[in-house]
This record gives structure tokens, C-alpha cells and sequence, in this order.
């Protein structure tokens, strides 16, 4: 996609992706918390499960469990505030930044 700034014309336009930045950002810390509790009930799971192997099955269920809780529910959460993010960009905020200028502007200006 070829965009000119409506100002003054000018090619050298770049993308700041503000939204999609923050969001992420805040979806990141949100999964995370989400994932501590998916941890926490992970771990729960794994131990129920690994219990079964005695010792080690259960240290390792509870630490499989809860690693894979925490990375799930950042991944997500991640992903779903960049994605937010991306919307915003494209229908609320001015996404485009003219370097010649410095104007900023967005896909429908």
C-alpha cells in the first residue's frame, strides 16, 4: 500500500502503530496475571495427575502444569490486545506519521 501524506504529498510516511503497541503491552501484563492463575490451577492439575507416579510425577506435574498455564495465558492475552490494538490504530487514532512534515493523519484522511 503506496500512502501520501494529504499535506504535503510527501512518500516518506511511517506507521506508528500506537494501539497495537499499548495494547499488547497491557494484554501481555493481563495474560500474564491470567496465566498466574492458569498456573495455579495448572500446577493443581499436574499434581492430581502426577500423584499417580508417586515423588517425581508429582513435582513434575505441578511444575509441567503450571509452565504451561503461565505461557498460555500470556500468549493470549498477548496477542488478543495486540489484535485490539490493531483496530484502534485503523479506526480511532491517527496511524500515520509524515516524516517530512510531521503530520499525522490516518487511512481515511
Amino acid at each position: 500500500m503506496n500512502i501520501h501524506c494529504p499535506a504535503c504529498g510527501s512518500k516518506q510516511v511511517i506507521t506508528r502503530n500506537l494501539g497495537k503497541k499499548t495494547a499488547g503491552t497491557i494484554g501481555i501484563a493481563g495474560g500474564a496475571y491470567a496465566g498466574f492463575i492458569g498456573a495455579a490451577n495448572g500446577a493443581r492439575t499436574g499434581a492430581h495427575i502426577g500423584v499417580v507416579s508417586g515423588p517425581v510425577g508429582l513435582t513434575l506435574g505441578t511444575l509441567g502444569g503450571s509452565i504451561l498455564g503461565a505461557l498460555i495465558g500470556a500468549t493470549s492475552g498477548g496477542v488478543t490486545g495486540a489484535k485490539l490494538g490493531e483496530r484502534i490504530d485503523k479506526t480511532v487514532l491517527d496511524n500515520f506519521h509524515c516524516k517530512q512534515c510531521g503530520h499525522s493523519f490516518s487511512e481515511s484522511e
